[in-house]
Formats: C-alpha cells, sequence, structure tokens
C-alpha cells in the first residue's frame, strides 16, 4: 500500500480510492488564459484611471509655480523647493503645518483607540458574554447609518455646544467615534461568533473570570479584525472634512484637511504648496495600509459568511 501511493498520482488515487487526475488539456489552458486577459482588460485601465490623479499630485508637488500649470507631462526643472517651504511653514498658509498635522495625529490616533475599546468591549458582550438586548442595542446603533452623516454635522454641533466641547479636540474625537462605532461593533461581533465557544467554556471550567476571558482568550484572537477596525476608525478620522471644519476653530487647533481648504479662499491660490501638502498628508495612510494590508480584507469582511 504505501509503495503504491508513492508511486504515480494515478496509483495514489486508485489507492486512496479518488477519481482519477485528469491533466489540464489545451482547452482548459485556452480558458484560463481568456479569464486573465478578462482581468487585465478591466483591471488595466482602472489602475491606470487611479494613478493618473496622484501622477498630477506629484507633478505640482515637484513643479515650480510658474511651471505649475504648463501642461508638460514632466516639468521642465523638478524642484523640491515646495517641501522646503511645507515644512520650514515658510509660507503664510503653512505658518502652523506641523502643529495642524499633529492635531490630525492626535485626532486619528485616539479614535482609532477609543472606537477599539468601546466596540471590542461592546461585541464581546453581544456575543460571548450574550447580554440581554445586546443585539437590540447593536442593531439600533446600525440603523443611525441610514442618516447621512452631514445630515448629523448640525446637531453635533449644537451637542458639543451645549457641553462645552466646541473648538476642542475632543470635539471632534467624540463625533468620530460617534460615526466609527456601530459599524465597528458590527464587524467585530460577526467575527466573534466565528470563535468556537467550547473555548469560552474550556477557560470557565479552569476558573477563568470573564475580564481573564477577555484579556486571555478573547483579545489574541480577535487581533486581525482589531487591527482592521483600528486602522479603519483611525483613516475615517485622519481624511474627516466636515465635522473638523464645523467643530474647530482657530488656526493652531484646525486638523490639515480643513487646513488645507483655506487654500482656496485665495485670489492667487499656491497650487503647487496645496498638493505638496496634500502629497505630504497622504503618506501616513498609504504607509499604514500598506504595512497591514493582509490584516484589512480579512478583518473588515470576518463573519460576512457563515460557514
Amino acid at each position: 500500500m504505501s509503495a503504491g501511493i508513492a508511486g504515480t498520482p494515478a496509483a495514489t488515487a486508485r489507492a486512496l480510492d479518488l477519481p482519477p487526475l485528469r491533466r489540464p488539456g489545451r482547452r482548459d489552458r485556452w480558458r484560463a488564459a481568456g479569464n486573465e486577459a478578462k482581468l487585465l482588460l478591466v483591471g488595466i485601465p482602472v489602475l491606470i484611471w487611479t494613478l493618473i490623479p496622484i501622477y498630477h499630485l506629484v507633478l505640482f508637488a515637484i513643479s515650480p509655480k510658474q511651471d505649475a500649470f504648463s501642461g508638460a507631462l514632466f516639468p521642465a526643472n523638478p524642484t523640491l523647493r515646495n517641501f522646503e517651504i511645507v515644512f520650514g511653514q515658510r509660507h503664510y498658509f503653512q505658518a502652523h503645518f506641523w502643529q495642524q498635522l499633529g492635531n490630525s495625529v492626535l485626532i486619528a490616533f485616539t479614535t482609532g483607540v477609543l472606537t477599539l475599546v468601546i466596540a471590542t468591549s461592546a461585541a464581546f458582550a453581544i456575543s460571548r458574554l450574550k447580554v440581554r438586548g445586546g443585539r437590540t442595542v447593536m442593531n439600533l446603533a446600525l440603523f443611525t447609518y441610514f442618516i447621512p452623516a452631514a445630515f448629523l454635522a448640525v446637531p453635533m454641533y449644537k451637542t458639543m455646544g451645549a457641553y462645552g466641547l466646541l473648538n476642542t479636540k475632543w470635539a471632534l474625537i467624540l463625533a468620530m467615534v460617534t460615526i466609527a462605532s456601530p459599524y465597528a461593533i458590527w464587524v467585530l461581533k460577526q467575527a466573534s461568533d466565528k470563535l468556537p465557544l467550547e473555548l469560552d467554556e474550556a477557560a470557565v471550567m479552569d476558573g477563568a473570570t470573564p475580564m481573564q476571558l477577555f484579556r486571555l482568550v478573547y483579545l489574541p484572537l480577535m487581533a486581525p479584525s482589531l487591527v482592521a477596525i483600528g486602522i479603519y476608525a483611525l483613516l475615517l478620522a485622519w481624511n474627516e472634512y466636515l465635522f473638523a471644519f464645523l467643530l474647530l476653530s482657530g488656526d493652531r487647533d484646525l486638523t490639515l484637511p480643513v487646513a488645507l481648504g483655506n487654500f482656496l479662499a485665495a485670489d492667487d491660490s499656491p497650487w503647487e504648496l496645496l498638493m505638496t501638502t496634500g502629497l505630504i498628508y497622504a503618506l501616513p495612510p498609504a504607509a499604514i495600509y500598506y504595512a497591514f494590508r493582509r490584516y484589512m480584507v480579512g478583518g473588515l469582511t470576518a463573519g460576512a459568511v457563515k460557514s
């Protein structure tokens, strides 16, 4: 028997009572090549369409002001002076660049952490502890997404004003956590439902408390989904403009996206500096996504398909 299994694929199939193996024929190879060609026909135009705005963003960033709208595929005199002006805060629109960038980092990071704490705790209570009314709370939270976020801007403004939080970073942080948490709870709850309940039962039989179960069993197994949700909430706050525009004021308190909007108020907007700042601002989320890309799709879609 062992000699048969170790022999040819056909002998292995007969020994294991499997149907005989069939080599892919010419028709199968042509079909596979046709499918790849179809994917390329769709993928290449989409890739080019996606890269064109990025290319022009880079083109503006390395062009002198007089060449910014020349229409050339590449500037005749590429320069890094725009980056020197931005980093050195040498333009009056860039007078608080580092402060505003720091505000964006602080707000995005805090939003990600708070969203993770709230969503992880809620998903654990609903999915593993089976608290009464948990699913109702989750469904009501998801119901808020039927209302466009823009419609909540003015009520959020009045709420923050009533509690004395206007023009503070906490106003934007709490607003972003409010928007991000329902989806985060839903994703983590779906991912948590896929974890075997036998793990919880075994831990409880060993004397684990709910907090020990949460810390030693639940969190390690949920790590991919936690990373994905943390990045989702961080990028949501990083790219937010409307709520940041309404809830924050004062050049030192603004986030960088709102500060970029001030460029458009000038009669002669320095487009090369606007694009340079935009390129700088786009690099951190691109780096974060690249570093954690293997967690993003799997983490955000965990539990979407029931086995």
